[in-house]
């Protein structure tokens, strides 16, 4: 088994050298630093992995955090045979599968990493559908720097791995010092980082040579599974490990050798036969292979159901106040519904989700990134989950949800308390970004729903879509003004009042809707034809359909939110080239505390600001 192992560290150390070399580019001392952890890790019967099925529910999860060491993943799946070798040599190339850092291009990869502090989180929400979900046995094992443990998010996730009693959680951390510009905070003290991990209620395994096989071995056999905490090893290493001249050298933290020097490097592995580089290596498969499970889940389709349940239309309901009500229901049809939410869910409503379906949800406190990125876990093991906080709070998951649209999450947000109405508690509780943020994320959909009705078809669609979806909902009660949604679906509008020869379309979403709608009643009075949209989808808005409801009036878009990148810009950059005139009334002073109708006024947003902005055209 030693003897194994050694060639195969050597045969990873000549396939990242050489691609890295070809490629021009590439962390090579960041990955040479892991070779031994993960060639034990692979190689020696601890991973149980199906090469040929690697979506299989069964496998253990392996999840390279520490992205930027991508050289040495790839070597390792080569190894395994489910790269060819050939193929490596294509690292960083247009086109190429291999990419800088891990892509979900590649089948072998679940989530995309390289923003460092992120694949804890993801396995957190993987180790927790092993455990509490599908009750599986496979194991997660993310492989961390010690630099990205300077990152937040990481001990957002050791604190929930450890609430959570996650012993089916194992992080390996790779000391090797350096980062890229500088030490690390605790360079190779490794007792610092035990007294971190073990503060956090993990089980902490010192390695103290992680490049000696021997102690690699040992130390990964000796973990006990029996004790109900997650598990760390803390190995020391060298960056650079196994090529002398650049061991230990911060400089080349992204360097790679020249090909004068990777023949010297190359030399230094002392491989006995080169032929024996390209030998195929078995990964001892999990006892149980059950992949048609798994792709049933991944395959799931849902039947829309409008039934009203326990919603009373004949009173106002804040949109935010309904969600639980309507996940309860969507839940009782579909068991891999989950729920997470950021310790506010007697603001939210989900807590009658998690009265009712207490095992599938999960209370993730007062930590959105770390919960963020759990939700990715949990989608990339067949779950879908939505994610719930106050819609303001989500920006600062902007860097988790933008790598969420990388790895094709299937999740969904929902944020709550949104724009100037929500009144008293002021600015900080404001989500007045949000649109604009998720806006800009690939491949997201944004729905707006403005009554307890659109809010409800606002879900079933999201639990249909497979993919990233933003709900944004609102905390002061509004009338039920959409009565048949029936063939609305993503990327439709509503129009809510249609009259002839309009002469202006006020477009909004959300509480100025309902400003818009009073706004309509009184010009009425005064003989002024208007319309009024709902903009139920900010994104992807259908421009054929919204261009052929305007009918060439002129447009005046109202939204609660920040006149950038908000539901001005959506629907401007949608008819852009359609010689039309647009008007815009948004939140552009900065906001206060203040009654919801007092603050709708200071910004202009409100019934009578539409009035007179109407009466101007």
């Amino acid at each position: 088994m030693l003897e194994k192992l050694e060639q195969i560290s050597k045969n990873l150390r000549y396939w990242i050298i050489k691609s890295t070399t070809k490629a021009g580019s590439g962390h090579l001392t960041s990955s040479l630093s892991a070779v031994e952890l993960m060639s034990v890790l692979f190689f020696s019967g601890i991973l149980k992995y199906d090469i040929s099925n690697p979506k299989d529910i069964s496998n253990d999860k392996i999840i390279f955090s520490k992205g930027h060491a991508a050289p040495l993943l790839y070597s390792l799946f080569a190894l395994a045979g489910g790269i060819k070798f050939n193929e490596l040599l294509t690292l960083r190339e247009f086109g190429s599968v291999l990419e800088g850092h891990p892509s979900v291009r590649l089948p072998f990869v679940d989530a995309a990493t390289g923003s460092l502090g992120q694949g804890l989180s993801v396995g957190v929400g993987m180790a927790l559908n092993a455990k509490y979900l599908d009750k599986l046995d496979y194991k997660t094992y993310v492989l961390l720097g010690d630099g990205e443990t300077e990152e937040g998010q990481i001990w957002e996730a050791c604190q929930i791995a450890s609430t959570y009693n996650l012993n089916n959680l194992i992080a390996i951390v790779d000391i090797n010092t350096f980062e890229q510009s500088t030490k690390t905070i605790h360079g190779g003290e490794i007792l610092r980082y035990k007294e971190k991990f073990q503060a956090f209620g993990w089980d902490t395994y010192i390695l103290d040579d992680g490049h000696d096989i021997n102690k690699v071995l040992k130390t990964f056999n000796s973990i006990d599974f029996n004790i109900n905490h997650p598990k760390v090893i803390l190995a020391s290493t060298i960056k650079g490990a196994g090529v002398s001249f650049i061991e230990n050298k911060m400089e080349w933290h992204s360097k790679t050798l020249s090909e004068e020097d990777s023949i010297k490097a190359i030399n230094e592995l002392d491989i006995k036969d080169l032929n024996s580089v390209n030998t195929v290596f078995e990964i001892e498969k999990p006892d149980i292979i059950q992949t048609s499970q798994y792709v049933k889940k991944e395959a799931s389709s849902f039947k829309l159901n409008t039934e009203l349940f326990s919603l009373n239309l004949n009173e106002k309901l804040a949109t935010k106040n309904v969600v639980g009500d309507i996940l309860n229901k969507l839940g009782s049809d579909n068991e891999d519904l989950v729920v997470l939410d950021a310790g506010v869910d007697n603001s939210t409503s989900t807590q009658k989700f998690k009265e009712k379906y207490p095992d599938r949800f999960f209370q993730m406190y007062i930590s959105e990134q770390n919960m963020v990125s759990t939700a990715v876990g949990l989608s990339k093991v067949g779950k879908i989950p939505f994610v719930s906080t106050f819609g303001a709070f989500f920006t600062r998951s902007f860097d988790q949800i933008r790598m969420a649209s990388y790895s094709k999450a299937n999740i969904k947000l929902i944020g709550a308390y949104s724009g100037t109405s929500l009144g008293k508690d002021g600015f900080s509780q404001m989500a007045l970004e949000d649109i604009s943020m998720m806006r800009s994320v690939r491949d997201s959909v944004i729905l707006y729903p403005s009554d307890a009705l659109s809010t409800l078809k606002a879900l079933e669609l999201a639990l249909n879509f497979n993919g990233l979806v933003y709900i944004k909902t609102t905390r002061e009660p509004t009338n039920n003004v959409n009565t048949d949604l029936t063939n609305i679906n993503i990327g439709d509008h509503i129009l809510l009042r249609d009259l002839e020869n309009p002469k202006v379309t006020i477009i909004s979403s959300g509480i100025t809707l309902h400003e818009s709608l009073i706004a309509h009643d009184k010009l009425l009075e005064q003989d002024i034809n208007t319309q009024v949209i709902d903009l139920f989808t900010i994104k992807p808005l259908d421009s054929v359909k919204l261009l052929k409801s305007i009918k060439s009036t002129k447009i005046l878009v109202v939204e609660d939110h920040h006149s950038e990148g908000g539901i001005f810009e959506a629907v401007t950059s949608s008819l852009i080239n359609n010689n039309l005139s647009f008007y815009s009334l948004s939140v552009k002073k900065m906001p206060q505390s203040g009654e919801p109708s007092e603050l709708l006024a200071y910004e202009e947003i409100d019934s009578n600001a539409i009035i007179r902005k109407v009466l101007e055209l």
